[in-house]
């Protein structure tokens, strides 16, 4: 009897890699007669994980680092035994630019929400007006119970407009790229509803939940992590672990047809690969093509995924009149700018430039500007520019620039998110056994969610074959 089963996983991003990965190595220790093939349609892995060193830069075209406090990365960094190569983003004031001017961001801040009223309370971010109907968080009563609600709808009957607009919107929007009056709560932060519900006010939640800083702590160490030769190194040592014969690129997958013992799934090479469980580690708009016989998958077909575009811009130190200590900035929506948010590389990241440079990387592209992904790279740099000799008299033109388009490539959680998913997977355990979803179209964007996605489907999988 032969019980020898093959995994096809759809996608070559992070996601899949590390589906791959977890996979693989399973599969080795039990000594199953498992195969796994990865198909990936462009030539490249690691998805929007893009490392480019130049001229003694090291430059990110896509997320340059991963929060320390979410687990499944740095697991997996230990696991290729990449533990040393993890290097911490220096840490620094960030602000926050309002009606054209910097604001240091208030201390005691979590996401823009105060858990301190003295640093609020003498912010020059807000009008009096403002910081009066902060306030009545404190004494306001809980929302009414509901399955799910927008982001911006929530923090706008707790804390008002004028708090959400200038701090907490470009915080939150700026991880997502998405509008948060359209983003749903219960998919994003749904600790801030349960805190709510449980205290009354999201400050006193927070205050009573967050840890109290010790007398005679030391600065606390960053929240990010990266490794020494950027991102992509993650992907690299991934890939290397990987058996060779597992990866195809440069193949699409055209459409996957179920069988009475399993899936075919027929590639764009007119190839076919029998499989007996699938992993879709791919965007959400890329499923419904690819299982066009199931209409419940059309569901993702209204899910809208933004574009944005990020600049990096290096710079000889002198070039920079106005050097401002700090990590960066993001921009208040009531402000004339076009970029939305800037990060000085070469102080976040201390490895990122050589001694005597500046690297800077700003982004473009927020909801209602998205045309503005698709200019011309002169264009882009003239916008660029344009807002960084407001904020930092930057004159001198960049000694380079890299520009990133990213297409349609943030999915937006928006309101109902999770409910539309489970009810997509529970069709899915019914007339899809063994095919499963992961990636950044659902349960997280981040580098941690996904790979902790690709992980999750791979217990999945094993558990699926294994019974």
């Amino acid at each position: 009897m032969n019980n020898s089963k093959q995994i096809v996983i759809i996608g070559g991003g992070i996601t899949g890699l590390t589906t791959a990965y977890y996979l693989q190595k399973e599969i080795k220790s039990v000594g199953l007669p498992y195969t796994i093939k990865l198909i990936e349609a462009s030539d490249r892995l690691g998805g929007k994980i893009k490392t480019v060193q130049r001229d003694g830069f090291t430059i990110e075209r896509g997320p340059d680092s991963f929060l320390a406090r979410k687990k499944p990365a740095v697991h997996l960094a230990e696991e290729l035994g990449m533990a040393d190569e993890l290097v911490r983003n220096g840490t620094g004031q960030s602000y926050i630019m309002v009606h054209d001017k910097l604001h240091k961001m208030p201390q005691g801040a979590f996401m823009g929400i105060p858990t301190q009223a003295r640093p609020f309370l003498f912010s020059g971010i807000f009008s009096p007006k403002g910081k009066l109907r902060a306030g009545l968080d404190l004494v306001k009563s809980k929302s009414k119970p509901t399955d799910d609600q927008s982001l911006g709808g929530f923090f706008r009957y707790r804390f008002g407009d004028e708090l959400v607009e200038n701090l907490v919107e470009p915080l939150l929007s700026g991880i997502y790229a998405g509008d948060i009056d359209e983003m749903s709560l219960m998919a994003t932060f749904p600790n801030f509803y349960q805190l709510e519900q449980e205290y009354g006010s999201l400050i006193k939640g927070l205050q009573a939940t967050m840890p109290k800083p010790t007398k005679g702590q030391q600065k606390k160490p960053g929240m990010f992590f990266s490794f020494k030769n950027g991102l992509e190194s993650l992907v690299k040592t991934l890939v290397e672990a990987i058996d060779n014969e597992t990866l195809i690129v440069g193949t699409a997958v055209d459409h996957i047809e179920r069988k009475t013992h399993g899936y075919h799934v027929l590639l764009d090479n007119a190839d076919v690969l029998q499989a007996d469980a699938v992993v879709m580690a791919t965007s959400h708009h890329a499923v419904p093509n690819m299982l066009s016989q199931y209409p419940f998958f059309n569901v993702f077909k209204d899910v809208p995924a933004t574009s944005v575009a990020n600049v990096a811009l290096a710079f000889d130190e002198s070039a920079i009149k106005q050097d401002i200590d700090g990590t960066g900035f993001v921009i208040s929506r009531t402000s004339d700018y076009r970029i939305t948010a800037c990060t000085w590389t070469h102080k976040k990241w201390p490895n990122a430039a050589p001694k005597g440079k500046a690297l800077v990387r700003c982004y473009v592209g927020r909801p209602n500007d998205q045309e503005v992904v698709d200019y011309s790279d002169d264009e882009i740099i003239d916008i660029v520019m344009k807002d960084l000799k407001k904020t930092m008299d930057i004159t001198d033109q960049p000694e380079f620039s890299v520009i990133t388009r990213w297409k349609h490539a943030m999915p937006q959680y928006t309101v109902g998110h999770k409910e539309r998913l489970k009810d997509v997977r529970e069709k899915m355990a019914d007339a899809l056994p063994g095919v499963y979803l992961a990636g950044s179209s659902y349960e997280g964007i981040g580098v941690p969610d996904c790979i902790g996605q690709g992980e999750q489907a791979a217990k999945e999988i094993l558990s699926f074959l294994n019974n």
